[in-house]
């Protein structure tokens, strides 16, 4: 009986083990496959602030929280499925499906460029912001969770395609993880970044000589640190967009421009041996963001010649 109780207490510690690797796997798997997507989602945590522009501070955690909601519910309940079942039966297209999302990520990147370069007054959606009520908090709600959508699902194809050989059930797991630890990353970041003034002005208003200034300090800092994340956020849309479409065309068969670009920078790279890996990095970086740029400006200027768009951004 003992050595019976002794062999299964073995199989289970075996199951256990077994368990705790494949955990580990999927973690792991679901760490590659998120990194692959951080152009997105330092764009996704740049963009979101904007929609609590506006508000009384007691109202812009509770709306964090209701985008956040929104944006788990679109990665987990609409965009996983299909994701899923595409990967199932139709993985063809998951290359295909990619592309138009790198394709819209080189769009928003240019066009965010452009906005830069031909500014428009904003004091009207100012004075829109400025109606906190419950019909405009529902109605910015709304919107973040719809731009929320597109580039969740662009995170989500990102993710699926780095984990695309994977059992099913692996797959299904490893993206489950993405959708939660991602979705907590951007909008625990989000929370943090919106709040910051408000902590500045907390500490500026203290007894404390130290505090005071570092509070003053925070409060004069955060416009800083919004812009820059802005500028971060534009120019890993381009980067990301731009390598999308390059690898998306290698695998079509058309490798043509991923090959050159890789063979410009290794001679980079070359040229330094110490900073070789630094070197390369950089060159392909830069290659995928001019690719971005002009990919995206292309759309941008053809959007700009419809009729209906002139006369809106008029």
């Amino acid at each position: 009986m003992s050595g019976g109780l002794v062999a299964l207490l073995d199989d289970v510690a075996a199951i256990a083990r077994l368990a705790a690797a494949s955990i580990d796997d999927i973690g792991a798997a679901a760490s590659r496959a998120g990194v692959k997507a951080i152009g997105v989602v330092v764009d996704d945590a740049a963009v979101t602030p904007r929609y609590v522009t506006g508000f009384t501070p007691d109202r812009e955690l509770p709306i964090i929280w209701r985008i956040a909601r929104g944006s788990l519910r679109n990665k987990v309940v609409f965009i996983l499925p299909a994701a899923l079942l595409l990967s199932q039966f139709l993985p063809w297209s998951l290359t295909p499906i990619l592309m138009v999302g790198g394709a819209y990520l080189c769009f928003e990147g240019a066009e965010k460029v452009y906005e830069a370069l031909h500014p428009h007054d904003h004091a009207a959606d100012a004075e829109a912001a400025a109606l906190s009520g419950p019909e405009h908090e529902q109605k910015m709600v709304s919107g973040a969770i719809r731009t929320d959508f597109i580039l969740s699902a662009e995170i989500m194809a990102i993710s699926l395609a780095e984990v695309a050989n994977e059992p099913f059930v692996s797959r299904a797991l490893i993206l489950v993880v993405v959708a939660l630890v991602i979705t907590a990353l951007v909008y625990g970041v989000v929370g943090i970044i919106v709040k910051m003034d408000d902590l500045g002005l907390r500490l500026a208003r203290s007894g404390s000589g130290a505090a005071r200034t570092f509070g003053r300090g925070l409060v004069k800092g955060m416009p800083v640190v919004m812009g820059a994340l802005s500028v971060i956020g534009t120019a890993a849309m381009l980067w990301v967009g731009g390598h999308i479409l390059l690898d998306g065309l290698d695998k079509l068969g058309v490798g043509g421009p991923a090959h050159l670009l890789h063979d410009w920078a290794v001679a980079a790279g070359n040229a330094l041996p110490a900073l070789h890996s630094l070197i390369e990095w950089l060159v392909e970086t830069l290659g995928s963001a001019v690719v971005g740029l002009v990919v995206g400006g292309l759309i941008v200027a053809l959007l700009h010649l419809l009729p209906g768009r002139k006369a809106a951004a008029h």
